[in-house]
């Protein structure tokens, strides 16, 4: 039980980034995306994925890796579509 509440927390959280990454990519414009907030949040992330690996959480880690990937993304499209 403990698990699957895990697994259903982590697929709420993880799927939010998806909306975000979708738009973003779409607009070719990441222009209202704080930079700041992506940097501390993927830090944040790899944190949680260090963490999760030393207490061997399989949910834990799925999710940031995910979570991860996902962020990146935006942080990607912050940094390819910023007008120079």
């Amino acid at each position: 039980m403990t698990e699957s509440l895990g697994f259903a927390a982590a697929t709420c959280t993880t799927l939010a980034f998806l909306p975000q990454v979708i738009y973003v990519w779409r607009r070719r414009s990441a222009e209202d995306i704080s930079l700041a907030m992506y940097l501390i949040m993927l830090t944040g992330v790899v944190l949680w994925i260090a963490y999760g690996l030393r207490i061997r959480s399989v949910p834990l880690v799925a999710a940031n890796v995910a979570t991860l990937a996902l962020a990146g993304a935006v942080l990607a499209g912050k940094l390819r579509f910023r007008k120079r």
